[in-house]
């Protein structure tokens, strides 16, 4: 059993020890060939109006990592706490989870469905929770709207009406509807004009300011994350290797696969030299990985052990979280 964040019960959102294995079949008999170990013991919490920033390469179990928390994914294993509360699987309290954690989706051009008007896409999570009717319903979408910026005037119109950015602002609507506790933001920007993901960021941070949102901020952008989260998780192969907070990962690093993505930033001065990181191969298969220390086939500074002995999550520091072997004072 790996060691874990010490995670309080009075967290506001907390997963732990999550686990998804997506099983491989062949043949005519769909025989069991194998399995992809996508999230492996992941454990993590978030604070009430903090941004965690979840990053690392993709494949590496970031996007199903969300989709269990959204419940779109069930887990072979693991738990999550909303407020105190473990979420389960009845049907009454799945409803009362999925009210108060919302998505906001990469893409908003296949996120909303082109045949509904704005009103039915902000008004559906409404009307099935039976919150909402006739004028109140109208004055909610409404309201809604402006809290995003857009005009009362779009709720007739259809998404391929709206620019990226509009589409995206939609998006954020919907999940604000049913008053979230918790979003989940899947690289939400990334699809986006750069000219447009400043104003998408700065309404996130305004939404959270007057809300006290959560988010979960998945981003492959790790200068994004320095700027809008208040701490940092890396995932390596279906594994957290690394929790800080955001000051410290950025300043103090401390896991040599962090240290590989944070030189990879682009520097904005032209004669600033960067020490590059350049890691040798390419991520191991998830169907098989490694023994003991899944980043060793990779990592500059394995040694013998790291084949043989799984480094534990171990804490450094206030809230600073490593696994490795030889980064740990």
């Amino acid at each position: 059993m790996i060691n874990k964040p010490n995670l309080s019960s009075d967290s506001f959102f907390e997963v732990q020890n999550l686990v998804k294995n997506f099983e491989i079949r062949k043949g005519v008999f769909q025989k069991l060939s194998g399995k992809v170990h996508a999230v492996d013991d992941v454990s993590f919490k978030i604070e009430r109006g903090k941004t965690l920033g979840l990053v690392g390469e993709s494949g590496c179990g970031k996007t199903t990592t969300a989709r269990i928390i959204l419940q779109l994914e069930k887990a072979n294993s693991g738990r999550i706490f909303l407020e105190g509360k473990e979420n389960s699987s009845d049907k009454k309290s799945l409803n009362s989870y999925r009210k108060d954690v919302q998505m906001v989706f990469q893409d908003p051009y296949s996120s909303l469905n082109p045949r509904k008007s704005v009103a039915q896409l902000i008004g559906e999570p409404l009307k099935i929770h039976g919150l909402y009717k006739g004028y109140m319903l109208k004055e909610k979408i409404i309201e809604i709207l402006k809290l995003v910026n857009l005009s009362p005037n779009i709720v007739n119109r259809y998404p391929h009406e709206f620019s990226g950015g509009q589409r995206q602002r939609i998006g954020i609507a919907r999940a604000l509807t049913l008053n979230p506790k918790l979003i989940v933001c899947d690289e939400p920007v990334s699809a986006l004009d750069v000219s447009i993901r400043s104003q998408i960021i700065n309404l996130f941070t305004e939404l959270q300011n007057k809300n006290k949102l959560a988010y979960l901020f998945i981003s492959h952008d790790l200068s994004l994350i320095e700027y809008i989260s208040d701490s940092v998780a890396v995932m390596y192969l279906g594994k957290i290797v690394e929790i800080a907070p955001t000051s410290t990962f950025f300043s103090d690093s401390r896991h040599p696969y962090s240290e590989a993505l944070l030189s990879a930033i682009p520097s904005v001065s032209p004669n600033q030299r960067l020490n590059r990181i350049i890691l040798s191969g390419d991520a191991p298969s998830p169907i098989n990985p490694p023994s003991g220390c899944r980043f060793r086939t990779r990592c500059p500074i394995a040694q013998p052990m790291c084949t043989e002995i799984e480094p534990v999550l171990s804490k450094i520091s206030d809230s600073h979280w490593v696994s490795c072997h030889f980064r740990t004072s």
